[in-house]
């Protein structure tokens, strides 16, 4: 295929696809979805090898959240019936984290729900990075903690955070869509203040709360555009409670398309499988190790994920080997750029419906529907059908941090 070839070039130098070109992988069939796989690949191998960076998430703060965020379900007024509870201490956080990194995660990512952090917030996490740190010395931290204000960057930095994560999530043209609290100019302000005080930017989204390809194609250009280290790519976990709770419609056909574009047009980041992998790509979770060189270990922030041996023997048995925490992520001209994690071993979280790690759905039928949820209209062609209702792989977390449970790593 003519178009595949002229993306693999294309990301073997780098070069950013036209819109044309990415909105035609999105516009592949499904008989020709493991040609658009095996083209990706290459780009991914080129990059990456066949590495794959494992990373583990630690609820900070869960639930108690004043954003009216749609697809999340630490959301106010959500009736989720997730677990809620203030600040875990610095040592609760450090033996949450423990079990991740002896998963093999060579980072924690430390999300907090919340508009933004106070300055006492600030205080708080930075004690919890540098008691990570001193057990920890080589593994990355990132923080996840909403909308930063001045300097607050710079003392995450200075605490020994190597990253920050903030997902744009959607296009600028419909971000009003899914939230009114706050706006799609907050977060990539929050995005650009993280790289500026040498932290590792970390910027993703959430395929399928009802846009059609061009939004999802122009919120991955506006990443591209913005550079950061790791892209974490989210497909929806409909969390019963939520405004987008009814979403159904990615299929793993249409998850794969997604991971695709998004490895084209950002060939020389990390993308991550972030939330809602296990919900929507199921058995051919393999296949998507071939686009993206990252996931998240274990569980989400408020809903289960596969069992962490699952995914250690999903990675072997796919011909994939677990990025140690003596290699370094990123390829050499981005490391060499990057303050922090991004020279030790490269960055990324992901956040969606869950803050720094949930996910999404995508894709509504041909015929200009209206998704009453988010508000985007979706124009006829170029669509998957929607998917299977899976309610029984959606499962609050009831173990892990917050809980007394072992957590699942």
């Amino acid at each position: 295929m003519d178009l595949l070839n002229t993306l693999v070039d294309k990301g073997l130098r780098r070069e950013l696809p036209t819109r044309e070109e990415a909105l035609a992988v999105l516009a592949t069939s499904d008989d020709d979805v493991l040609d658009v796989v095996a083209a990706a690949g290459k780009v991914r191998r080129h990059w990456f090898g066949r590495r794959v960076k494992l990373n583990y998430l630690v609820n900070l703060k869960s639930g108690l959240c004043p954003e009216d965020c749609s697809y999340c379900s630490q959301r106010l007024g959500s009736t989720t019936g997730i677990l809620k509870y203030t600040w875990l201490k610095p040592d609760e956080a450090t033996a949450a984290a423990a079990a991740g990194l002896a998963g093999g995660a060579k980072r924690v990512c430390l999300v907090a729900s919340g508009r933004g952090p106070t300055d006492r917030d600030v205080d708080r996490v930075s004690k919890t990075i540098r008691a990570i740190k001193d057990e920890h010395e080589n593994i990355e931290v990132c923080a996840c903690l909403g909308l930063l204000s001045d300097g607050q960057a710079e003392r995450l930095r200075e605490a020994g955070a190597d990253a920050y994560n903030h997902n744009l999530n959607t296009s600028e043209a419909t971000y009003a869509d899914i939230t009114t609290t706050h706006t799609y100019a907050d977060r990539v302000d929050t995005v650009r203040r993280a790289h500026a005080a040498g932290l590792s930017a970390c910027s993703g989204l959430i395929a399928g709360m009802g846009e059609p390809d061009a939004e999802l194609v122009d919120v991955v250009f506006s990443l591209r555009a913005l550079d950061p280290d790791s892209v974490p790519v989210n497909f929806l976990i409909p969390v019963e409670g939520t405004p987008l709770g009814g979403e159904w419609h990615l299929t793993p056909q249409r998850c794969l398309r997604i991971l695709a574009m998004v490895r084209f047009v950002c060939p020389d980041a990390e993308v991550r499988i972030a939330g809602g992998r296990e919900v929507h790509l199921r058995t051919l979770q393999p296949l998507a190790l071939h686009l993206a060189n990252s996931l998240f270990l274990g569980d989400y922030l408020t809903t289960e994920g596969q069992a962490g041996k699952a995914d250690l023997e999903m990675i072997a048995d796919a011909g994939f080997e677990v990025e140690g925490a003596d290699e370094v992520t990123l390829p050499e001209h981005r490391a060499a750029a990057t303050a922090g994690c991004g020279g030790a071993a490269g960055c990324g979280d992901g956040d969606g419906g869950d803050g720094c790690g949930t996910g999404a759905a995508e894709a509504v039928p041909a015929g200009g529907q209206t998704v009453p949820a988010s508000g985007h209209t979706v124009p006829a062609g170029g669509q998957a059908l929607p998917g299977e209702v899976r309610t029984d792989l959606v499962a609050v977390r009831r173990r892990g941090a917050g809980t007394d449970l072992a957590p699942n790593a």
